[in-house]
């Protein structure tokens, strides 16, 4: 099996420049995630009252957790829909085909 070397992409967030190393990761991906935490990390200082960069960074990464944990409570809520819906529609289609 052939790997892909890894490369290296420089991304800047907060005016901080950083290489990252991207394994089989398309670069595009990771400047545009880069871009989604320096955004996100600028909405957080401006509504702060300290210039830390390792505050604004805690704050950021707690601001991103929240909506990951929303994001996972809602995807397991769909999960759940759609095992039920499956369920009732399964036995549905058993009663039609009985039916004939």
């Amino acid at each position: 099996m052939e790997t892909t070397p890894a490369q290296t992409v420089k991304v800047e967030i907060l005016r901080q420049t950083y290489n990252i190393r991207s394994d089989n990761r398309d670069p595009a991906h990771i400047q545009h995630l880069a871009e989604m935490v320096d955004s996100r990390m600028q909405q957080v200082a401006k509504g702060v009252l300290t210039a830390d960069t390792l505050k604004v960074a805690i704050l950021t990464a707690l601001h991103i957790a929240d909506e990951l944990e929303k994001m996972k409570a809602e995807h397991e809520l769909l999960k759940q829909e759609l095992a039920s819906r499956s369920t009732e529609y399964a036995d549905l289609l058993d009663q039609l085909l009985r039916a004939r």
